[in-house]
């Protein structure tokens, strides 16, 4: 398949659904980091968490044909490197030919439904370790949400820690994305404070019986002046998580340029922001997170060539 249907998608899922097997035994592969030592992965594990909304609709994820162009655009741009997502995105990924040559990581917890009164119980319902394995793909990606008022998370600490560990003894990277979280008026929030990802990090990066195979995905704090001092808490390689689409796109690649100056943060990791940007042209969007990490995207004055 070259081009998003439905039709075709759902006809070859119900009559070979071992072509997503075939798929995934038969595609070529490439290192986990380029020469350049840098990444730009495009995130789509949102719907699995009941995660629809981007920007002001509720339910722009929804739209499973749209999810997938929009994907499918993304990953054909010069300097993206790969997906990450859940099982159902990524085997239509697969059945599409989307991820040759691609780095992909599997979406392993998303038990935490967004809104729910469990929210913050990130158990393991997605991909496991043996998953990530069978399908030759090259990671899994795991939220450590903790709530030092709620002691199930001691449960999700736990959880991730194995999942490090199955990881690990597979010789796969386990992407670990920590927050220190809590509820305020019934919504759990990630707190984004210096102080509280600094200490996400010093507990995720301890996680499991090795850190050999270990990257963290961080978000960038909102002191930026004091991310430098943030990233020196690890020295275990590390990406940058895109967040919710801002109206002010051009202020948000301006906090990603300068937290990719630091010498441990190897890439970006972004979803929603590049897959529904405000004005809707997904390329431009991610031709502009691609030349924040390739510098010859990047102009003098301070703005970013679309």
């Amino acid at each position: 398949m070259s081009t998003v249907s439905i039709t075709d998608l759902t006809r070859v899922r119900a009559t070979r659904p071992e072509a997503i097997r075939e798929a995934a035994a038969s595609r070529h592969r490439r290192p986990l980091l380029g020469a350049d030592g840098r990444m730009l992965i495009i995130a789509a594990d949102h719907p699995a968490r009941g995660a629809l909304g981007a920007g002001d609709d509720a339910l722009a994820m929804a739209n499973r044909t749209d999810l997938l162009e929009r994907l499918c655009t993304a990953l054909d741009r010069p300097g993206v490197d790969g997906v990450l997502g859940t099982a159902d995105v990524l085997d239509d990924l697969l059945l599409l030919g989307a991820l040759e040559d691609k780095v992909v990581i599997g979406s392993m917890n998303r038990g935490g439904l967004a809104g729910a009164s469990f929210e913050l119980d990130d158990r393991f319902t997605g991909h496991r370790a043996q998953d990530v394995e069978r399908l030759r793909f090259d990671g899994g990606k795991l939220l450590l949400r903790l709530d030092y008022g709620d002691p199930g998370s001691l449960e999700t600490m736990a959880g991730a820690a194995q999942a490090v560990n199955d990881l690990a003894e597979r010789g796969l990277m386990a992407l670990v994305e920590p927050f220190l979280s809590r509820r305020v008026g019934g919504k759990v929030r990630n707190d984004l404070s210096a102080e509280a990802v600094t200490r996400s990090i010093a507990i995720a990066a301890g996680l499991g019986g090795t850190s050999a195979y270990t990257w963290l995905k961080v978000p960038v704090v909102d002191d930026i002046q004091r991310i430098g001092p943030v990233m020196e808490t690890t020295t275990l390689p590390t990406v940058l998580l895109g967040g919710e689409v801002a109206a002010d796109q051009d202020a948000t690649f301006a906090r990603w340029q300068r937290a990719l100056q630091l010498p441990n943060v190897h890439g970006l990791v972004v979803g929603r922001s590049l897959l529904y940007p405000p004005d809707g042209d997904v390329a431009a969007a991610v031709d502009t997170a691609a030349g924040l990490l390739r510098p010859a995207g990047l102009v003098t004055t301070g703005e970013f060539d679309r």
